[in-house]
């Protein structure tokens, strides 16, 4: 290991990666003689070449078959290394919580309150990744889960953050445009559109609220709350919303909601869901957190 040149080796692996020595030392950002010398060095300290003349006695690039076997023998080892290297660097810190949830909780919940989790616990590290499965404990890589849906769910500790109410909302310009629609009864001249979450199908609405002949197979379907919300921002049609979610825009104008107070209750919308058993201090800190700030 001591007579290893080892630095020669780097710059002989990255030209064989980048097919030249000029591609090299852009890649590990040094001179072009640079890599040279490193390429001369290693051939005296195996005593053999690794290249072929060209034509007048040049050499350029061009391996000989000992050179690309060494090559791809470095390459190999160096990308071992450097995995091995990346998965020490990242183990976690003892402050690092990782929070896993769907694309519409972490844009619309989740992501506005991380600010005030942080003043509140600044040595805290909050991650978010979006996923719509309950795996992601089985690498150690989540602690946490929010998740949207009918818990629990069996194998995980799951206990309910808080419920939401399903809501008609519409742009204003559609409302306008519309006749100004203030009884349920008045859904039937309007664009429908649907979430795919099977908690918010209009059938329900329907079957509390009217109008009984509502046609439910009308309307563009969406796979999200948050591009359900963009749609019907957009005047594209009438939404039934998690009321939650749509706060933001509740609160600006760019919906509203034509019937009143009415509104379909959602209990044990969201959830908090992780592996059984104790938690470490600053899991336990952001779980916290979470349920003291539901508003």
């Amino acid at each position: 290991m001591k007579e290893l040149p080892l630095n020669a080796l780097r710059a002989f692996a990255a030209a064989h990666a980048h097919g030249g020595v000029r591609a090299a030392a852009r890649e590990l950002g040094v001179a072009h003689s640079a890599v040279s010398r490193h390429l001369d060095e290693l051939e005296r300290w195996l005593g053999v070449g690794l290249f072929e003349e060209l034509a007048r006695g040049r050499r350029g690039w061009r391996p000989t078959p000992q050179a690309r076997a060494l090559g791809e023998r470095l390459l190999a080892a160096l990308r071992e290394i450097e995995s091995a290297s990346a998965a020490i660097r990242e183990t976690r810190s003892p402050f690092t919580v990782t929070i896993s949830t769907t694309p519409s909780l972490a844009a619309r919940w989740l992501l506005p309150r991380l600010p005030g989790l942080s003043r509140a616990h600044p040595r805290i590290e909050v991650s978010v990744v979006v996923n719509q499965r309950l795996d992601d404990f089985a690498g150690g890589d989540v602690d946490l889960a929010l998740r949207m849906g009918r818990g629990p769910w069996p194998g995980l500790h799951c206990e309910v953050l808080m419920h939401d109410a399903l809501v008609p909302l519409l742009s204003p310009a559609l409302w306008q445009a519309s006749g100004r629609p203030r009884d349920p009864a008045q859904l039937a001249g309007l664009p429908l559109l649907h979430d795919r979450d099977p908690q918010t199908g209009w059938e329900r609405w329907r079957a509390a609220f009217g109008p009984p002949r509502l046609a439910l197979q009308r309307g563009p379907r969406y796979a999200s709350s948050d591009l359900l919300l963009r749609a019907a921002v957009q005047g594209q049609g009438i939404a039934l919303a998690r009321e939650r979610l749509a706060a933001d825009e509740l609160d600006a104008g760019t919906l509203l909601r034509p019937f009143g107070t009415r509104s379909l209750p959602l209990p044990d919308a969201y959830w908090i869901v992780r592996p059984p058993g104790a938690m470490r201090a600053a899991l336990a800190a952001v779980v916290h957190w979470l349920k003291q700030h539901v508003d």
